[in-house]
């Protein structure tokens, strides 16, 4: 069953039978809005970009994205970069997978981010959407739609975060401008 999820809100990612999630796929999906013209509507290619930054005690130490593909641990990949979107509502563009149990034990947070690289708003983006997978069923265990459009590039979607000796996730969805994860981590720190 997948949770719907709101800005803000914590789940605990534990399987449904109680067992730890030892494996996650956050998925992004888009698609370009149309846009009215004096010829009708049309649509404009938009280059999205998902990445994963890790934090060891509010510390970034590294970071998963189009241009390094896999942490230095081998515990965070990402699945390659698609610059033009289309899943929208179905599957995923763009996905980092997260072996949580490789995940070494001083990274205690992995915050997800979606940025437009080539710096369009997310009005011209629709059905935007990031979910997390339990990677090793396929089962959608949470999902947060990206709504509202807005006038800036980029989002700060979630974060991943150890909870005891467990894992949660908490949806975000702080909008901020930014082409780049860099540009972004001025706005990531007060989410820490």
């Amino acid at each position: 069953m997948t949770v719907n999820m709101t800005k803000g809100q914590a789940i605990s990612l534990q399987k449904s039978d109680g067992g730890t999630l030892t494996a996650v796929r956050m998925g992004l999906g888009w698609q370009a809005a149309p846009r009215r013209g004096l010829f009708g509507s049309r649509t404009r290619e938009i280059d999205l970009d998902a990445s994963a930054v890790l934090f060891a005690d509010k510390q970034p130490v590294d970071v998963v994205f189009f241009r390094h593909l896999v942490s230095d641990d081998g515990s965070v990949k990402h699945t390659g970069d698609n610059l033009v979107g289309g899943a929208g509502s179905g599957g995923d563009d763009e996905a980092i997978l997260v072996d949580l149990q490789r995940v070494p034990v001083h990274i205690d947070q992995i915050v997800f981010t979606v940025n437009s690289f080539t710096g369009q708003t997310f009005q011209e983006v629709q059905n935007a959407f990031c979910r997390i997978v339990d990677e090793t069923n396929g089962q959608e265990l949470a999902r947060y739609t990206l709504d509202g459009g807005g006038q800036y590039t980029a989002q700060i979607m979630a974060k991943v975060h150890r909870a005891g000796s467990g894992w949660q996730m908490t949806a975000l969805g702080n909008p901020a401008n930014g082409r780049t994860f860099q540009d972004l981590m001025p706005a990531i720190l007060p989410h820490l």
